[in-house]
């Protein structure tokens, strides 16, 4: 049994970490971090170590296991729809998990290289019915049930997990931040019928699209921040690690361009330009998975690490033919999410159970199911 008082969680970012060490009676007590800006595997491993000694020091606990929220540019998403005969008798809870788990077992038959880290129902069908949520108590002569998989290369995961292994750490569970985080801010939007979140990092661009509520499509696009980094240190020619500084301080501190003679003008029109087909390439994303006909425009909600270099007052300089909103996150709000998450809040969402825990009954070792 774990009597520890803290849990730990990371945002284990390509260019940044962010930690909490979270009471589990008290919010009042966490404890956060952030880690400057790193390029390297030894910049990770010595920002970890930094984290591991304030969260010891802090919570005077022995850190040794972690919860790990993560994205990367070769996170995919795979949907799949299964169907079965019950020929009129009552549909029971076990019949779905069975399903489930073998749609679970085709998709990592055919994906080997890979680990499923969110099942996700996006509906259920009982007779040509549609059902957000599975009923119980029904007879059923025709189910369906459309599901998302959201997966991350093994090998990813096993080299992180032996970055954390050097500290004699252990990782309780992985899960992708962009998503995580979009479930708990679309919350914020419930007037919304349908809302699309563009979560901008280092070396990719999520976009999770809700409607009426429920996720409708998870998509990574392989363009982030590094990229207008790369086209300021090209363009500009300065090496990588002036080009960050003026991509997050251009409208903040001038005095880095009047140092190296560099035109606020020209800054801009580089990253904004960047921007822009960043935003193209999220709103093509969304047309192609979206049934246009069926859904209204979603409202755009642009978030993450490099979404930062923006606020409102450039939104009028972005050639975009959406109208978009900043979300500003800072390091408490991006784990309240992952709390929320942990706390139940997604219904749609089969959660596998950690080997590690105790016996339990079969499909309870599989899932655990929508309560």
């Amino acid at each position: 049994m774990n009597n520890k008082k803290f849990e730990v969680y990371l945002d284990f970012g390509s260019s940044k970490i962010r930690a909490a060490a979270v009471d589990k009676n008290d919010s009042i007590n966490n404890f956060y971090y952030e880690s400057n800006y790193f390029s390297n595997s030894l910049s990770i491993e010595l920002e970890i170590k930094k984290i591991i000694l304030d969260f010891e020091k802090n919570t005077n606990e022995y850190l040794n296991s972690i919860n790990l929220m993560m994205d990367s540019s070769k996170m995919q998403s795979i949907s799949l729809s299964l169907s079965k005969s019950f020929d009129g008798v009552e549909l029971k809870k076990e019949d779905v998990q069975f399903l489930i788990q073998d749609a679970k077992q085709q998709i990592l038959r055919n994906n080997y290289d890979k680990n499923i880290i969110h099942i996700i129902v996006k509906n259920y069908k009982i007779d040509s019915k549609d059902y957000d949520f599975l009923p119980t108590n029904i007879k059923c002569n025709i189910f369906s049930a459309d599901i998302i998989f959201i997966c991350l290369p093994k090998k990813i995961i096993e080299n992180v997990k032996a970055i954390f292994f050097k500290f004699d750490i252990l990782i309780n569970q992985i899960v992708c931040s962009s998503y995580t985080k979009s479930l708990s801010y679309k919350e914020n939007f419930d007037s919304i019928g349908n809302i699309a979140f563009i979560d901008m990092g280092f070396n990719k661009t999520s976009i999770i699209n809700y409607n009426q509520n429920k996720i409708n499509f998870f998509h990574v696009i392989p363009i982030g921040g590094n990229h207008i980094t790369k086209d300021l240190s090209q363009v500009l020619n300065i090496d990588l690690i002036n080009a960050e500084k003026i991509k997050l301080c251009f409208d903040k501190n001038e005095h880095i361009l009047n140092e190296q003679k560099i035109s606020l003008e020209l800054v801009q029109q580089i990253i904004f330009a960047r921007i822009e087909e960043i935003l193209e390439l999220s709103s093509k994303s969304i047309r192609l998975n979206e049934n246009l006909e069926k859904f209204s425009q979603p409202k755009l909600v642009l978030m993450g690490e490099g979404s930062r270099i923006l606020d409102n007052k450039f939104k009028e300089k972005i050639s975009f033919s959406h109208e978009i909103d900043l979300l500003e996150e800072t390091t408490q709000s991006i784990f309240d999410t992952s709390l929320k998450s942990r706390a139940g809040l997604n219904k749609q969402e089969v959660v596998i159970i950690p080997k590690k825990q105790i016996k339990v009954g079969f499909f309870e070792k599989l899932f655990h199911f929508f309560k």
